[in-house]
């Protein structure tokens, strides 16, 4: 478990609601950078290099905590609210 981090114990490892892309950029015809999985709900949302930054409005409105990178060969999350990245299996 990362270090300062208590969030880890929750993450339910959901599928993508939306694997082929970010769910909000989608319905208004948006590009995205790259993509984000919330580890509580499985919401895809688009990073923060993305115009619209949907992955993390997608915390500041539920407060859920973890997301993972939807990115092809990166192995990494981000616990939001203790700003730390962790490691996964991807």
């Amino acid at each position: 478990m990362q270090q300062g981090c208590t969030h880890l114990k929750d993450i339910k490892s959901p599928e993508p609601r939306t694997p082929e892309g970010c769910e909000e950029c989608m319905k208004t015809r948006s590009r995205w950078v790259a993509l984000r999985l919330c580890q509580t709900c499985g919401h895809v949302g688009c990073c923060d290099s993305s115009p619209n930054r949907h992955a993390a409005k997608h915390f500041h409105a539920t407060e859920r905590p973890l997301i993972i990178s939807l990115e092809p060969g990166q192995g990494w999350g981000y616990c939001c609210p203790d700003e730390k990245i962790y490691q996964t299996a991807g």
